[in-house]
């Protein structure tokens, strides 16, 4: 197995091969940094395709190609069979607000929605807001704190005849825990209901294929896995097709299309596709060969390979700091059931004051909540303080980490 080439990685991503003296970037799971592949394909949209789409001449046509490209490269991001199903729009939160209002006249009222306690809000207040409007009930199941995980039969205990839609995430962005969303999708299944699957901080690390899940709708952002500032929505073309989009009238109502609203960020898809070549380049340094979609997979393999080390160093370093608490996965021997976000809090130390240590030596983390209200809450955590969140990126180094280690200790004194 080749080595994972960090420094031709690094070299990529402008924000941390420009400055001689990069700061440290943990903030991944707010935003990662972007290639200049990525940069410089916005650019290019810029002065080459500004045009709307639609029209006759060259400018528009070229447009459309992005916009096509764009398509199709989100399909390949998502393992989505045709890109018929995928939907581009500002982020996450705003496509799952968007279609959650053609998701809820498929119900009526009485009927229920299950949400989980271990969301970002981006995938809780929609469907709130959705039962709020349509006269739904809706439940919610548990975490377990001791899987870190969204147990089967815990979700099973709160689904009946009546539910209609389960909203739930593929990885937490505050504990980092990855759920086995293939064995709830199938429970969701066994009730009749649809099942809305928030991958955002899953793709950062390991892509999802939506065949295989056979979820109904799945949702990214490409701003967490080193691409523009764009939310990727797919869903199934039987139900996108039976949905009744909210659009103005002259728009198309064909797929792809019908859900994306006014004119299209056209210079942030060219960086969406972008984003997809730059994965597929990294799979093509280490080795792999083959489709578009197949050298993405290699690209994610190596760089799950260089982050775990990375990630087990950073768990073990924080829980040697005396008084913290990680609010997650622990057991190296678990290392593949969550993500590289790692959360923590300390006995006597406001999170703010770490993250301020930090940041005052250029090592960027966050703090508070993190819009993991329900986590918060489930854990018995202020919800202005929350935790400390440290989330590794496969362009982070065991030098970056330990450089972390260190100003976090000396925090502690």
């Amino acid at each position: 197995m080749p080595a994972f080439p960090i420094y031709a990685v690094r070299a990529q991503f402008p924000a941390i091969s420009g400055p001689a003296s990069p700061p440290v970037f943990l903030d991944n799971a707010a935003g990662t940094q972007v290639p200049r592949m990525v940069v410089d394909a916005v650019a290019e949209a810029m002065i080459h395709g500004a045009c709307n789409l639609g029209g006759r001449f060259s400018g528009s046509r070229r447009a459309m190609d992005i916009w096509d490209a764009a398509h199709e490269a989100g399909a390949d991001i998502v393992g989505a069979p045709s890109p018929r199903g995928i939907t581009i729009g500002a982020s996450m939160t705003a496509l799952t607000l968007h279609i959650s209002r053609s998701i809820g006249r498929l119900c009526q009222p009485g009927d229920e929605i299950v949400l989980t306690r271990m969301d970002h809000e981006g995938d809780v207040s929609p469907w709130l807001l959705m039962a709020q409007d349509r006269g739904l009930t809706v439940r919610f199941v548990p975490f377990s704190t001791e899987s870190w995980q969204i147990e089967p039969e815990a979700l099973r205990a709160v689904m009946s005849e009546r539910t209609r839609l389960v909203a739930m995430n593929y990885a937490s962005n505050m504990t980092g825990s990855v759920n086995d969303i293939k064995a709830l999708v199938k429970i969701v299944h066994e009730f009749g209901a649809m099942a809305y699957v928030d991958a955002v901080q899953l793709v950062p690390h390991r892509l999802p294929d939506v065949v295989e899940l056979d979820c109904d709708f799945l949702a990214c952002s490409s701003y967490k896995f080193f691409g523009p500032h764009l939310g990727v929505l797919w869903g199934r073309e039987s139900i996108l097709e039976a949905m009744e989009p909210y659009k103005v009238r002259c728009a198309s109502d064909d797929l792809p299309g019908r859900y994306e609203v006014g004119t299209p960020q056209t210079e942030l898809y060219a960086g969406l596709t972008a984003t997809a070549d730059y994965l597929a380049w990294l799979g093509s340094e280490t080795g792999h060969a083959g489709t578009r979609r197949e050298r993405m997979l290699g690209g994610y393999a190596a760089f799950e390979r260089h982050e775990t080390p990375l990630t087990l160093r950073l768990i073990e370093g924080i829980l040697a700091i005396p008084g913290t608490t990680i609010h997650g996965i622990t057991n190296p021997n678990r290392i593949a059931e969550r993500v590289p976000t790692v959360s923590f809090t300390h006995e006597t130390i406001p999170t703010h004051a770490f993250a301020q240590a930090l940041a005052d030596q250029e090592i960027f983390v966050w703090s508070g909540h993190n819009y993991a209200l329900e986590p918060a809450r489930h854990l018995g955590l202020d919800e202005d303080t929350g935790v400390v969140r440290l989330a590794i990126a496969h362009y982070n180094t065991a030098e970056e980490i330990e450089r972390t280690l260190a100003a976090l200790a000396k925090v502690v004194g």
